[in-house]
């Protein structure tokens, strides 16, 4: 290139500069790159994964021994379910309580007391001591514990799901709706390969008396990496902005209730196919094998490794598909894919180490395709102002109905009545999704 070209592209307009500015707009009016706002996203959720699932790994390889000895491992292993489903059972308490703190402080005060209490709580079960020493009181403090990881994982909301959506492009809102939801896979991916390293490797009294409680200290970790992710888009100008040109706000939940409620409904039953398959196939199964089958649990947990990575895989094939045929059409053709599998349940899981290993990879799979879509399904429906509080309490909703009770129904049914019970049980989600898809058509159609 001579000296003359290179003088001529000098003295050209810059089109774009960071994040999307322009000469003509100021740098106040940059704006956040979607791929910017679906990193915070994944980090922020894979770390929210990690926590729970931490702790539901624990709920049946540790928790019937250290806080329920003085029953069999099957009670031990109910009990420590029931626990499990607090912390969802509380979550819309927690999104309530973080409104009000934004309200009062701002978003970013409000991020950071969340993840707090959420990495606090969730370490602090790391330092709990066992039914042995601490008789009542040590099951008394896992509840507490559980109760406020709910709590700080319902404050945690920050809009950046749905500032996500509306920064898609028209053609690929399925895609990058998808990417959110990576962060699952990745949190049970990490968490289950912590405690299948640890459980091959060292002695059943060792796992039992400490060697539990390490995945427990590297959530606090992972959470202060997550809240530094998040902070770095919160506390951004440009993040601000566009969340109040979006109207991305905290609403009166009476005046959501009263205008907007059914539109909360369909948004908490739409995803329940996927929402109760999550746990049917991460944590369920798991107990299942541990109490009844002969399979090695090591073995069994590095089939589910396998399987989180197949849900990884299986979530942009998602999105792939929700932009060629629509999310509603998705949802619904996975929801009947997931009451075709849910009539194979006993026979898999009920069978040889090799029909429940299917199970586990086939269900993995399943999942990536429809927990992909299943976030936010219908929160177009949400007129501006009211989508920031309805697309988190139709969340919060969707997790407390789908995936609260599923381990401890699924278990306590399952042992009274076989595998079939389960196959109800998921089967009855797939329908409810279907009717609540159809609901919101309906709606939409008359909106």
């Amino acid at each position: 290139m001579t000296s003359a070209e290179l003088a001529t592209l000098a003295h050209l307009p810059t089109r774009f500069g960071a994040h999307g500015a322009t000469p003509d707009n100021s740098p106040d009016e940059a704006q956040i790159a979607p791929g910017d706002i679906a990193v915070g996203v994944v980090i922020g959720r894979a770390s929210e994964y990690f926590d729970f699932f931490v702790y539901g790994i624990a709920s049946v390889l540790v928790f019937p021994s250290v806080f329920f000895p003085f029953v069999d491992r099957l009670q031990g292993t109910l009990y420590a379910f029931a626990l499990f489903a607090l912390a969802f059972v509380v979550r819309p308490l927690g999104t309530l309580i973080g409104m009000s703190l934004q309200r009062h402080f701002g978003r970013g005060a409000k991020l950071t007391a969340a993840l707090l209490v959420l990495g606090t709580s969730t370490v602090t079960m790391a330092l709990l001591p066992g039914f042995a020493t601490a008789g009542g009181t040590a099951i008394l403090l896992l509840t507490l514990c559980r109760v406020a990881q709910g709590l700080g994982l319902g404050a945690s909301w920050d809009g950046l799901p749905s500032l996500l959506a509306l920064n898609a492009p028209e053609n690929k809102r399925g895609w990058y709706a998808m990417l959110g939801q990576l962060g699952a896979p990745l949190g049970f991916l990490i968490s289950c390969g912590v405690f299948a390293y640890l459980w091959g490797n060292l002695s059943e009294t060792d796992f039992l008396d400490w060697g539990w409680r390490f995945p427990f200290f590297a959530a606090f970790a992972i959470n202060v990496v997550a809240l530094f992710a998040r902070l770095r888009l919160v506390v951004t100008h440009e993040y601000e902005r566009q969340l109040e040109e979006a109207e991305l706000e905290p609403c009166d939940v009476r005046e959501l209730v009263s205008q907007q409620g059914s539109n909360v409904l369909v948004g908490a039953f739409a995803p329940l196919a996927s929402y109760a398959l999550f746990h049917l196939v991460t944590v369920f199964p798991l107990s299942w094998v541990m109490i009844y089958s002969q399979q090695e649990i090591g073995q069994f947990m590095s089939v589910e490794l396998l399987g989180a990575v197949l849900a990884a895989v299986a979530m942009p094939l998602s999105g792939l598909l929700a932009d060629r045929i629509g999310r509603r059409s998705t949802l619904g053709a996975l929801a009947v894919a997931i009451g075709l599998f849910s009539l194979a349940t006993p026979w898999l899981l009920g069978g040889t180490d090799f029909r429940q290993d299917l199970f586990i990879l086939i269900g993995f799979v399943l999942l990536g395709l429809s927990y992909g879509q299943s976030a936010g399904s219908v929160s177009s429906n949400f007129e501006s102002r009211f989508r920031y509080t309805g697309a988190a309490l139709s969340s919060d909703l969707a997790w407390l109905v789908g995936a609260a009770f599923a381990p401890l129904v699924a278990l306590g049914l399952s042992a009274q009545f076989g595998l079939v019970a389960v196959s109800m049980y998921l089967l009855s989600g797939a329908l409810v999704t279907l009717v609540a898809l159809r609901t919101n058509k309906v709606l939409s159609m008359r909106d």
